[in-house]
């Protein structure tokens, strides 16, 4: 139960925590965002549990393949002799070559017809990793702007500064939502990780997840920074008593 990563699980997660956005900053970017990222997680499972299963059109021809391939095997063993009896030793080496040739061209085919499945696999799971890579982006624009001077120094802006109305409680507040957001969107890519083993997935899921990662930890430092505003003005009081 707890080895795996449950599609479910997450997908309750995502739409929870849109719904805590959309109760906090109504009408927001980042509110719609959460709407995006709950659709594309309910997209990721359906796909997944399509792809989970066999495709039986791929694998009907991979082994429709691999029988001709038998079969032409099977003829040429019993047509050597023949072709030697009325050549002598060169014929029968000239037709074994050339059966050599079509049974390696043959296995070649067969086993292409073999990975299309997983190609298939593959692909699906790559156009899926794409979009969260694009939601990973979209929600770093959303805080790109949010930055902590907006709460200690106002009087700073300039005309082209960015209209900033939030208090440090909103701030922090919308800052954690983005730090989960990509949370999700890093464990809705390991679900992929998770059904495809394949090594250009896998690597696309790394990739995926130290990119939440870094942006992750640029959000927590300014979430850092007005924490210790927060202590600060707990303190100023104290020491003026």
């Amino acid at each position: 139960m707890y080895r795996q990563l449950d599609p479910a699980q997450i997908i309750e997660t995502a739409r929870t925590l849109s719904s805590r956005i959309a109760d906090r900053f109504p009408g927001s970017g980042l509110s719609r965002v959460s709407i995006e990222l709950l659709d594309v997680a309910r997209e990721s499972q359906a796909s997944i549990e399509r792809t989970s299963g066999p495709y039986w059109p791929l694998r009907l021809l991979a082994f429709s393949g691999l029988v001709l391939l038998i079969a032409i095997v099977v003829t040429a063993v019993f047509s050597i002799p023949l072709r030697g009896a009325s050549g002598g030793w060169f014929d029968l080496a000239q037709g074994i070559e050339a059966i050599v040739n079509e049974v390696v061209f043959l296995a070649i085919a067969v086993f292409f017809l073999f990975t299309l499945e997983s190609r298939r696999r593959r692909a699906l799971a790559l156009r899926s990793i794409h979009e969260l890579r694009s939601i990973a982006h979209i929600v770093d624009m959303h805080q790109l702007t949010k930055d902590p001077d907006a709460v200690m120094a106002p009087e700073r802006a300039t005309p082209s500064s960015p209209q900033r109305r939030m208090t440090r409680f909103e701030l922090s507040r919308y800052l954690d939502y983005c730090s989960e957001l990509l949370s999700i969107t890093s464990k809705l890519a390991a679900l992929h990780a998770q059904h495809v083993q394949d090594p250009v997935v896998l690597d696309a899921v790394n990739g995926i997840q130290n990119l939440t990662h870094g942006l992750s930890a640029k959000i927590w430092q300014k979430i850092m920074i007005l924490d210790s505003l927060a202590d600060v003005a707990r303190d100023e009081p104290s020491a003026t008593a």
